[in-house]
């Protein structure tokens, strides 16, 4: 008597959702080397210029990645307004990281901006009509605790710049909610193109008034490689996406905190304090559990969720 295997055997992994978390721990692990590249470079250039040339560079990368050239539908928008000001609270939240990163550590700067997720929870009532339940309020009380532990707000603790990463959070946040709305509307592509395009506009104006030339030739591939990052982290974020569900791939966003404090250690020298990895990891679990909810009501962004 023959066996019918195929029906006793277990179930094959999904290979496709092994290969969209490889891509989206791939994406985040861009995002964190391009901090890295921010911060070496700010030693010798002001964060404006350099928030400047990773929009413009990413724009030239994007037009490659896209093609609108041949596929014009990627620029018809069904909301300018929101891709504009979706666009414009990226560079805001840029410019702040970047600038933070000249004054502190690149693990805290991560750390306290991975308190978005919070700030998203609290905005998602008034903004998107979600009631936060009372335990992701106690989720994001506990977070905020841990931002408090990564900062330090103490007298002979408190950098001013790390205002400066919760103003990066609070713009993320908005991001965040506008990438959501968005997400009914316009394709991943489409969006990707809007956040270069109108940030490059937004950067472009300035550069004049805060350019320094770049003193070696590390300085200039350092910002060729920053705006390749950039593009290239959105772009296998977007195809993370097509692959493997939000509900899977969202805890594995937090990678990018381990990749920033590897980085940091390598290019830097730097070792985060005990406060830091105290409060780092207060936030990151806070943020799981906040996923673990979303995945429970079955909300999450589109594919292009990160910075």
């Amino acid at each position: 008597m023959s066996v019918d295997r195929s029906s006793a055997a277990p179930p094959a992994p999904d290979r496709s959702h092994l290969a969209g978390i490889t891509l989206a721990v791939s994406g985040v692990l861009c995002f964190a080397c391009m901090d890295t590249c921010a911060k070496w470079l700010n030693r010798t250039l002001p964060p404006a210029e350099t928030v400047a040339i990773r929009y413009l560079g990413s724009f030239f990368f994007v037009l490659l990645l896209v093609k609108p050239w041949q596929k014009p539908a990627v620029m018809r928008t069904h909301r300018l307004g929101l891709q504009c000001a979706r666009s414009c609270c990226l560079v805001l939240g840029t410019l702040c990281s970047f600038t933070a990163l000249r004054y502190l550590p690149l693990t805290q700067v991560t750390s306290i901006t991975f308190s978005a997720p919070l700030i998203v929870a609290l905005l998602a009532g008034p903004l998107l009509g979600e009631r936060i339940g009372p335990r992701r309020a106690v989720a994001v009380c506990v977070g905020f605790a841990g931002v408090l532990v990564a900062t330090r707000p103490t007298p002979g603790g408190l950098h001013p710049a790390a205002l400066l990463c919760l103003g990066n959070a609070i713009t993320s946040a908005f991001y965040y909610i506008f990438t959501r709305r968005l997400a009914a509307h316009d394709q991943p592509e489409t969006t990707l193109f809007y956040t270069s395009f109108v940030g490059s506009l937004v950067c472009l104006p300035m550069l004049p008034f805060v350019w320094v030339m770049p003193a070696t030739w590390g300085a200039w591939l350092a910002l060729l490689v920053l705006g390749a990052l950039g593009a290239l982290a959105h772009w296998l974020l977007i195809l993370a996406h097509k692959r493997t569900p939000a509900s899977v791939l969202a805890p594995f966003f937090y990678a990018q905190l381990i990749g920033a404090a590897g980085l940091a250690w390598l290019a830097f020298g730097e070792i985060p304090t005990g406060w830091t990895i105290l409060g780092g990891s207060i936030v990151l679990s806070s943020g799981l559990y906040l996923v673990y909810r979303e995945r429970v009501r079955q909300k999450f962004p589109s594919s292009d969720v990160a910075l």
